[in-house]
């Protein structure tokens, strides 16, 4: 089993640019009710992810940044405190595991360190509890 079985392709996953200011990041977060989206650069490499915990820092320890000029402040300039380590997509299922202990998700990038989507946190625990079901089942006939 491979993280190919659990990807969502970014094509159906909220992400940003890099470029992208603090108030779309908070606007985008707010609308699809998401605490953290991974973050692309212009070529489309995974460059990390940004939280609400990382955008109110940047807000508490900015002098004079209010939700109004916070569209002045590119999220290249806000600093990330949690590094959600991406897989390739060739790794297992123990890469996954290992990650989504501490993330909520893991980003998944090609060879080229291009990002081509998530693995959430969520299908890796119903495909675990479906297996742990499978083997009560089999234990009991």
């Amino acid at each position: 089993m491979n993280v190919a079985f659990f990807l969502i392709p970014k094509k159906d996953i909220v992400f940003l640019k890099d470029n992208a200011t603090m108030r779309q990041a908070l606007e985008r977060m707010e609308y699809h009710s998401y605490s953290a989206v991974p973050l692309i650069d212009r070529e489309g490499k995974y460059v990390g992810t940004i939280t609400e915990g990382d955008l109110l820092w940047k807000l508490k320890n900015t002098p004079g940044l209010t939700f109004e000029n916070t569209e002045d402040i590119f999220l290249s300039e806000v600093e990330q405190h949690v590094q959600n380590l991406p897989v390739t997509i060739d790794a297992e299922i123990e890469d996954l595991i290992s990650r989504a202990v501490v993330q909520n998700f893991v980003p998944v990038v090609d060879d080229q360190q291009i990002f081509i989507g998530i693995v959430r946190r969520r299908e890796m625990i119903e495909y675990c509890s479906k297996l742990l079901i499978q083997r009560r089942a089999e234990v009991t006939t």
